[in-house]
């Protein structure tokens, strides 16, 4: 019998207008997939232990590390290597993104 369920990611994303939510929605072998909802900004951090793979799904999310920044609309993705400072803010008001990166990463604020 397979272990296999729906997962609404609108569901879960549509009933947050204003804050932020991020919130583990999946495992796969050794990563989580997480759903966040962005209508501030997240500050500068590192992951020393994972690559962190942001997926735009509505609006769009700035990306920036100390070097590039990055527009992602809808549709666009980009990976940030372990241990490459970063940051991530909605360009409007509010960007929904899927997240994938190692269970347990480490997340170092600077």
């Amino acid at each position: 019998m397979s272990n296999i369920s729906e997962i609404d990611i609108r569901k879960l994303t549509d009933a947050v207008q204003n804050g932020y939510l991020n919130e583990a929605i999946t495992e796969v072998n050794d990563h989580v997939i997480r759903v966040s909802v962005m209508t501030t900004g997240y500050p500068w951090h590192q992951h020393p232990n994972s690559d962190e793979t942001f997926i735009v799904m509505e609006g769009t999310l700035v990306l920036e590390t100390q070097d590039k920044v990055l527009n992602l609309a809808a549709g666009q993705m980009a990976t940030v290597p372990a241990n490459v400072v970063h940051r991530t803010r909605p360009a409007g008001t509010r960007s929904v993104n899927l997240t994938v990166e190692r269970q347990n990463t480490e997340t170092v604020f600077l």
